[in-house]
């Protein structure tokens, strides 16, 4: 029972503070300019937590790092998705590990 009640008061705890402003904002129309600045959040988020650790995968060799995640996010901006940018960032990676560059 206590257990039950942990969970369901965590539950309650992370929910409700989305769960109101949602409710509460949802038929509020927003500036223009917060609008657009919303639309980045996710961008500049997936971003933060990803490059990081794009950098940190290769210990010792950044140029390796830096030409693979170029290669994705060049693959990326050309419209490969998701699967391709991935592969083709991996596989640029390996392949200047191979050759012994960065």
């Amino acid at each position: 029972m206590k257990l039950f009640l942990l969970v369901a008061g965590m539950t309650a705890v992370t929910y409700l503070p989305r769960l109101i402003p949602l409710l509460s904002l949802s038929d509020r129309k927003l500036p223009p300019f917060v609008r657009r600045f919303l639309l980045y959040i996710p961008y500049t988020a997936l971003g933060a937590l990803i490059i990081p650790g794009a950098f940190q995968a290769i210990p010792g060799h950044p140029l390796a790092a830096s030409l693979g995640l170029a290669a994705s996010g060049l693959c990326a901006w050309l419209g490969g998705g998701l699967i391709p940018a991935v592969a083709s960032g991996v596989g640029v990676a390996f392949l200047m590990l191979w050759l012994q560059v960065g």
